[in-house]
């Protein structure tokens, strides 16, 4: 599409931005996370000190000028919308607007069932869909912590004069391998293989050790995606899944692009993280207390938006030789106390206090923690509202942590909830 100068290029990206709906999909378990996604969805786990998963996705939408937005809510979905509604209900302009942030349940408007799979959850919502008319549907995955513009892909989208564009990052194949959608490219973008979670991911011509793996962010054009959907549900034996069903079933007939992303500074592979495991999840916040850190939260051209909570800031108590508030190379969130104790290289989440004599380290301590005295924690996440007694040292032997029913990973990652100290909460948060 020609395009005669930059201001030119913002303004045909302003259009695109303002004729696209995007949807969510945020009914993910996350099981391999285990006790962190036992009472509440992947999208809603924290991340960062004081966000939310799903903060990453929403954010995106509205640096990029799509205001418009559907959350696709299914399992132990209470937390998570509890979240969007305190932290996103604030985009809502009352009836008729064209800035929303909608919460889309499964709620049984077709048929009687649950959703089914990613293609069922945008089929089951077809109607509100086209109540609001987009010339273009995002879908996005609502569990992966990343920053990203969506104007350049669906600027790439519109010059192809594709049907679907799917976004894709360059990942190893022993990464991939099992866990991704991967995908074969032609020398236009074109896809001309896709393979959902193969064990033997293709390799990308001239890389050997690299694949194209979907990050599960998707533009359709509207009229398309009814079309594809709805076929889909009336197929027999079908999973209802993009990366299943749909998407090998449209690659050889219609015009499916790649779009690769990448960091539009370095042109190199930009930050995205699959926080789908324990280990993953501990690497990622962990990146954070670096120098530098890949994922810059203090970039206040691109923020990342959540629901504030209303909390006085981080206190540090206590001066003596022995017992000295400190935290070292670490996040402390708004309302957490570190009181005569020592933190290094850790996050405290929003709410947490840490007191006299004990050290926190290589750890991630979730909202609304309290370690107790004497502790030493190390390379552990703590879950929210757990009590940790007085003189607990968790970390250290591992034959002891699991002894004491704490989830210990190949990696020597301990996980501690409430609930595996008999500490019964309400655990919808």
């Amino acid at each position: 599409m020609p395009k005669t100068n930059p201001s030119d290029d913002a303004r045909f990206v302003s259009r695109l931005t303002r004729e696209t709906l995007a949807l969510i999909l945020a009914g993910g378990r996350g099981s391999r996370l285990h006790e962190l996604t036992t009472w509440r969805a992947k999208p809603a786990l924290y991340f960062g000190g004081k966000y939310r998963i799903i903060d990453f996705p929403l954010s995106n939408c509205l640096n990029s000028g799509i205001r418009r937005m559907g959350v696709l809510t299914q399992y132990k979905a209470h937390s998570l919308i509890r979240h969007l509604v305190a932290g996103w209900s604030w985009f809502q302009a009352g009836a008729g607007s064209k800035e929303f942030c909608e919460i889309l349940p499964a709620s049984q408007r077709v048929g009687g069932e649950w959703y089914r799979g990613t293609a069922d959850a945008v089929y089951q919502n077809l109607d509100i869909v086209r109540t609001h008319d987009p010339r273009y549907v995002l879908i996005l995955s609502g569990d992966h912590i990343y920053k990203m513009d969506y104007g350049p892909f669906l600027a790439a989208h519109a010059e192809k004069e594709a049907d679907m564009t799917i976004c894709c990052i360059e990942m190893p194949l022993d990464e991939a391998a099992g866990q991704f959608g991967v995908m074969t490219v032609d020398e236009t973008g074109r896809i001309i293989g896709f393979d959902e979670k193969p064990e033997h991911p293709n390799p990308i011509p001239g890389k050997p050790d690299l694949c194209l793996a979907s990050m599960g962010n998707y533009i359709f054009n509207t009229e398309f995606l009814f079309e594809q959907v709805i076929k889909d549900a009336d197929t027999p034996g079908t999973q209802h899944d993009f990366g299943r069903n749909v998407i090998p079933s449209i690659i050889a007939d219609y015009q499916v692009y790649a779009y690769a992303f990448r960091d539009p500074d370095t042109d190199e592979q930009a930050y995205w993280r699959d926080v789908g495991t324990v280990q993953a999840f501990w690497e990622a916040n962990m990146e954070l207390v670096s120098v530098s850190p890949q994922l810059n939260l203090y970039d206040q051209r691109w923020p990342v938006f959540t629901h504030q909570v209303q909390a006085p800031p981080a206190k540090f108590v206590f001066d003596d030789s022995e017992r000295r508030g400190e935290a070292i190379q670490s996040m402390v969130s708004g309302g957490c106390i570190v009181s005569g104790a020592h933190v290094k290289k850790s996050l405290l989440f929003s709410g947490s206090r840490v007191l006299s004599y004990s050290t926190v380290n290589d750890s991630l301590v979730l909202p609304e923690v309290t370690i107790g005295q004497n502790c030493r924690i190390s390379r552990t996440i703590i879950d929210r509202g757990t009590n940790i007694p007085d003189g607990t040292v968790i970390g250290e032997d591992h034959d002891a942590d699991r002894e004491r029913g704490f989830r210990v990973t190949s990696t020597g990652l301990t996980l501690v909830t409430p609930d595996m100290l008999g500490q019964h909460l309400h655990y919808t948060r």
